[in-house]
């Protein structure tokens, strides 16, 4: 008796993660990627004796990964290794300051303590309120789907009905930051989590404050061979398990039978009509719509609703060691409301950015050549709607080395041996993410966790839809969860 035959669009995390997943059940899986590699915005950059992680540097919730080779029967640490850091990030201020965010939480907060006007209590009382928020949080808005009546029949559900106030959706991130700490250096350093999923702390509600909880509690961790390299170990886990890989491959329709009830039938890939029990779309929400399912009434308020913010990095290949400056370090900018009105109301670039520098090879010393370092630079920006890119990179690299010389009295201009850049425009094109914006939709209302797409289409039998661009949001350890959400909501066609 033949598998059934499950197509996945797109081999970002979460639709390697889908085909892991379908390949456990017993489907026959092929991935059709657009692209020559794998990973989407997971990828890496390798040339001139440099190796950069392209996209995302932070790693969080590895047991979301881990959990995928447990399902399949193998060893986690027969494929990938990581290890958990012991210094998160060093922050820096136009005022001098320097703050080491470690993992010891009793360090951290007594180094606030020492060095700022708040306290070691304020930010334990930080913490133990994004505890809080996750804990009322997590099964209901992160684990299960929002879109059935049966997520909502659990006692977990019931009880966070009754604790919905403790989450804090009323007021914004700021506004909340700004009443727990004394001193507004450490509120702007817990605003910056709302840039962890593309969003503006001035908007945002409080609810997320539960991003800490994912760094300070579960831990920040370091892949041994670099991020890309969750990439490559799920992809030989995909591989081992029968699931292929079609790269260069963009698909060109999802087709769909229009008889009774409308259900999936496959795809047109190169002309070529394959046929599918399930397709899985890792593509944006907004391109499956517009590309892919063609004559079929697109959502139209979901996909007017705002985007998230995108980013612009220089991939920098410096010269020379830097001891001041750690795996991961952020220059804030002076006026941080300002920076994000720069962003979300004017749509352009703030003269004076936040800066954030990550640099791999503090750890993995093959990502860069001897006495060199490979920093990749990255700064938040507004999604794509047209502004004149090439002024305003030229501008924004210029304060970025400018912001670098005056908060670390070091001019590293000359020091730059290698340079690539990224910017909304090439994350569209390379990414398939609309706009370029990072995250699919912001999440700068209290109902944005409502507001994203289903992973599940209630018109078209077995069509499915998972990564950043839908629920529970963008970044790896919701992508990897988008997965797991279909995983559980599958309806498996009879044979």
């Amino acid at each position: 008796m033949p598998k059934p035959k499950a197509i996945i669009i797109g081999a970002g995390i979460a639709g390697i993660s889908s085909a892991i997943r379908m390949a456990t059940k017993g489907f026959d899986v092929d991935v059709f990627e657009s692209n020559a590699f794998p990973g989407g915005k997971l990828a890496e950059i390798n040339t001139g004796g440099f190796r950069f992680d392209a996209g995302p540097s932070l790693f969080t919730m590895p047991q979301y990964v881990d959990e995928l080779f447990k399902l399949a029967g193998k060893n986690p640490t027969d494929y990938f290794e990581y290890e958990r850091l012991e210094e998160i990030c060093r922050y820096f201020y136009e005022d001098g300051l320097k703050l080491t965010a470690v993992a010891d939480l009793n360090k951290f907060a007594d180094e606030i303590e020492t060095k700022t006007n708040s306290t070691a209590k304020e930010v334990n009382t930080y913490l133990k309120k994004s505890e809080t928020i996750y804990k009322v949080t997590h099964k209901v808005f992160l684990e299960r789907t929002l879109h059935k009546i049966k997520s909502y029949i659990h006692w977990d559900t019931f009880e966070s009905v009754f604790r919905f106030g403790q989450i804090d959706a009323f007021r914004t991130q700021s506004e909340a930051n700004n009443s727990l700490f004394k001193d507004k250096r450490v509120a702007q350093l817990f605003n910056r989590y709302a840039t962890y999923n593309g969003s503006d702390p001035y908007q945002a509600p409080a609810t997320l404050n539960v991003i800490p909880h994912f760094e300070f509690h579960f831990g920040a961790f370091l892949p041994s061979k670099g991020m890309y390299s969750i990439t490559t170990s799920l992809v030989k886990l995909a591989e081992d398990l029968g699931v292929k890989f079609q790269y260069n491959k963009p698909v060109g329709e999802i087709k769909y039978s229009a008889e009774n009830k409308l259900k999936v039938e496959g795809i047109i890939c190169d002309e070529e009509f394959i046929k599918a029990d399930v397709v899985i779309s890792n593509l944006d929400i907004w391109f499956t719509y517009k590309n892919l399912l063609k004559n079929f009434p697109a959502p139209k308020k979901l996909l007017q609703q705002e985007r998230s913010s995108s980013a612009l990095i220089f991939y920098w290949g410096v010269k020379g060691i830097h001891p001041e400056l750690g795996l991961h370090n952020i220059l804030f900018a002076e006026n941080y409301k300002a920076e994000f009105d720069s962003i979300w109301k004017e749509k352009t670039i703030y003269h004076d950015p936040t800066v954030y520098i990550n640099i791999t090879s503090k750890y993995i010393k093959s990502d860069a050549p001897e006495n060199c370092e490979n920093w990749f630079v990255m700064i938040n920006v507004p999604s794509n709607s047209g502004q004149s890119w090439d002024v305003l990179i030229a501008e924004a690299r210029e304060n970025i080395l400018n912001k670098i010389n005056r908060i670390l009295k070091k001019d590293i201009a000359k020091s730059i041996v290698f340079e690539q850049i990224l910017d909304p425009r090439s994350i569209e094109a390379k990414t398939g993410s609309y706009q370029g914006s990072l995250y699919g939709n912001s999440s700068n209302n209290q109902f944005a966790a409502f507001l994203r797409h289903p992973n599940f289409s209630s018109k078209i039998k077995n069509m499915y839809f998972c990564g950043g661009s839908v629920h529970p949001g963008g970044g790896i350890p919701l992508a990897l969860l988008s997965a797991k959400i279909i995983d559980e909501n599958l309806n498996i066609p009879k044979s």
